[in-house]
């Protein structure tokens, strides 16, 4: 194999945001991000303090999403809603840009929201990765297009003080012209388009259409070092599964099908 269980296992944040997930599903979910040694778990601030007792000692980190999964709270709400989560223990933040203001060309406040939860999860010793909610912007917005839209989102951030930059919340669904509601998630176009955007002090995070483990290499290969996921099982069992019969990576990987 191309990369150690480590390597892999060690990208992979361990999602646990399902709005119908009980306090016996998130309990579940923590114990499989253990068993499988992943980089961490990232979790509903309501449960943080309980996770990280349940985590305690695994060497699996706790994160904690904020402003989720819209961006639309007020900055002081996200601002304090990381400070609690940081108090309960959170090691790692992810919160949402406020789109409507970036969309709509607001960049100072825009930048400002980001740098009032940066400076709040610094200050305890937190890191954050920003997420973009890339479905909204296939169109670009604010005169820009949509590559240039996320490549100044990037400039903003990495100014701001994230430490990554995110895809999508994984609940960013768009209507369809059928008239149901879907999502791409990841790219390979924008995680490549994040990464070159971006200094080496700023990581890319995928989220969102990274389903199994060809998906997770293709955004290692990308230069994305974290991954948003609920299929972490099927993903690293697959690994062992290949690890045994001296396979070699399968060609092909796609990632931005949907799906989290």
């Amino acid at each position: 194999m191309k990369y150690s269980y480590s390597d892999l296992a060690k990208m992979i944040d361990h999602s646990l945001l399902h709005p119908t997930m009980t306090d016996a599903d998130l309990e579940a979910g923590c114990k499989l991000a253990a068993q499988y040694q992943v980089a961490s778990v990232c979790i509903k601030p309501y449960a943080v303090k309980q996770a990280v007792e349940w985590l305690r000692g695994s060497g699996v980190l706790v994160g904690c999403v904020i402003g989720f999964p819209h961006g639309n709270s007020a900055t002081e709400s996200k601002r304090y809603e990381t400070e609690l989560a940081c108090k309960d223990g959170a090691n790692e933040i992810d919160m949402v840009v406020n789109l409507g203001k970036a969309l709509g060309g607001d960049w100072s406040y825009v930048e400002s929201d980001v740098k009032a939860v940066c400076d709040e999860a610094h200050k305890h010793g937190a890191k954050v990765k920003v997420i973009f909610e890339n479905d909204y912007l296939t169109n670009g917005g604010a005169g820009l297009s949509s590559d240039d839209f996320k490549r100044r989102l990037c400039e903003i951030c990495e100014r701001a003080g994230a430490d990554w930059v995110k895809t999508s919340t994984g609940y960013g669904f768009v209507k369809q012209v059928d008239g149901s509601y879907n999502y791409k998630g990841a790219t390979e176009h924008d995680l490549a388009l994040m990464r070159a955007s971006c200094g080496p002090k700023v990581q890319v995070k995928a989220a969102g259409g990274v389903r199994d483990l060809n998906g997770l290499i293709k955004v290692r290969d990308l230069g994305g070092s974290r991954c948003g996921a609920t299929a972490t099982a099927a993903m690293m069992d697959d690994y062992r599964k290949r690890e045994a019969a001296g396979t070699r990576d399968a060609a092909g990987g796609k990632i931005g099908a949907g799906g989290y």
